[in-house]
């Protein structure tokens, strides 16, 4: 099962949104800040700049699942195109980010005249959906060890400048994503270290290693 989330297409989506006049702004967040919340009105797509986000999803009961990191050149609010009204999902910035907001008539416009734009977004879609089929199995069928192994180095390979380094990102953030406790998170993280799967001062490093114990059987 692929572990690398890569946009395909070389296309810089920015190339088509510099030449839009009307219908779309840049945005500024703040770490903490709320980009939209879940059952806010849809109404706009994001591209997002520079920094980081994390996309939440709230159960009726208040749990918290945290289904998505997102990194500049990631769209995200795209349900507004698909006939989606509300958000089914919190967007929060994780770090100092920005972003160009592009008002859904304006987006719709931009997929139907710019073919470039357009294939670049299609790609970032696929991208996406193949993630997130790969996350629903990763649930049913692997370990919490091997799901977070997976997570960071998904996490670890969005930027591959990064050089295996893991975005900032706390322990309780993991837990959600993975599906289990922040405890059980730090328990794992130890063991990484020991096995020499991670590296970990200040800042998470992975290891090759680290991809041999994810398909190891």
């Amino acid at each position: 099962m692929p572990i690398q989330r890569q946009h395909t297409h070389s296309f810089d989506p920015m190339s088509s949104l510099q030449k839009v006049r009307n219908g779309k702004s840049p945005v500024h967040y703040p770490k903490g800040a709320v980009v939209y919340t879940q059952g806010d009105a849809a109404a706009a797509v994001f591209y997002l700049q520079s920094g980081q986000l994390k996309l939440t999803v709230f159960s009726p009961t208040g749990k918290e699942a945290v289904i998505g990191i997102l990194k500049p050149g990631d769209f995200l609010g795209e349900d507004c195109l698909a006939g989606q009204s509300t958000r089914i999902a919190t967007a929060t910035a994780t770090e100092d980010s920005t972003a160009i907001r592009i008002e859904k008539a304006e987006m719709a416009r931009l997929l139907r005249t710019e073919q470039e734009f357009s294939d670049a977004f299609l790609s970032f879609l696929l991208a996406r959906k193949a993630r997130m089929e790969e996350d629903l199995i990763d649930q049913f069928f692997h370990s919490t060890e091997k799901r977070l192994a997976r997570v960071l180095l998904l996490l670890a390979r969005t930027d591959r400048s990064n050089q295996g380094v893991v975005p900032r990102i706390t322990h309780e953030t993991l837990a959600q994503m993975v599906g289990t406790t922040r405890a059980r998170v730090s328990t794992l993280m130890s063991q990484f270290r020991k096995q020499g799967l991670i590296d970990y001062k200040g800042e998470i490093k992975v290891n090759d290693s680290l991809a041999d114990f994810v398909f190891r059987d």
